[in-house]
């Protein structure tokens, strides 16, 4: 694990049979009897924001499933800005290209405090081998990676500023419509929607005005989910 990240997070072992999660996570699938095939630790970390699991280029020894809190993908450009390229949620796996001998191909940072389970890549690669249940859930989250990638890159990387922005509250608030939403810096948030921080700061400013969000406390917003439905569909 990243320098930062070992240092930033609390340590505990994970138990995966009495995960109060278990039904999201990657080992949801999984038979008692399955369990006594792990026998390198599995575990449970929490980190503060700002804290790295992994950075780009690293050899990955480890998978993560994210139990709570929110974490950013990171793809540094050559000129050395940042893209945003996906955000992971409560029961989403990072780093799955170790599974085919892969270095993490990006720097997977914290954007709100998060529980994560640390899954060393060889529990992971036996369990695929002697438990079918395991191998389709892995095929699963192949397939959901590779569907959230290129939804967020339709979604967020296309049309104006506003249906951009509209589009992400719209993402960020859809585990709990009835909660605010806690978004992170502009900076973060330019790098997400692929603008400058100034086109960032601006489009929220227009946001507030119009009364699309409400900041309740810094970045954190009430959201008028019908009227962003309608920024988003017609900008």
């Amino acid at each position: 694990m990243h320098r930062n990240g070992i240092d930033a997070a609390r340590l505990g072992t994970a138990r995966c049979s009495s995960c109060a999660i278990r039904d999201l996570v990657l080992f949801g699938d999984l038979r008692d009897q399955d369990f006594d095939l792990i026998h390198i630790p599995i575990d449970e970390l929490r980190f503060q924001p700002g804290a790295t699991l992994y950075s780009a280029g690293d050899e990955g020894g480890s998978l993560y499933t994210i139990r709570g809190g929110l974490v950013k993908l990171v793809q540094f450009l050559p000129d050395g800005t940042q893209r945003i390229v996906r955000l992971l949620r409560r029961g989403a796996v990072a780093g799955l290209e170790v599974l085919v001998g892969k270095p993490y191909e990006h720097t997977a940072v914290v954007l709100q405090e998060a529980e994560t389970c640390r899954l060393p890549r060889a529990v992971v690669e036996r369990l695929s081998k002697e438990t079918p249940r395991l191998h389709a859930r892995l095929m699963e989250r192949w397939y959901q990676s590779l569907h959230q990638a290129d939804e967020w890159l339709t979604e967020l990387s296309t049309g104006s500023a506003r249906r951009r922005l509209a589009r992400l509250f719209l993402k960020l608030a859809a585990d709990a419509p009835n909660e605010p939403v806690l978004l992170s810096g502009r900076e973060d948030l330019g790098a997400m929607l692929g603008v400058g921080m100034e086109t960032a700061s601006r489009t929220i400013a227009e946001f507030k005005r119009a009364g699309l969000v409400v900041e309740q406390a810094p970045n954190v917003f009430i959201c008028d989910l019908s009227a962003l439905e309608a920024v988003a569909l017609d900008g």
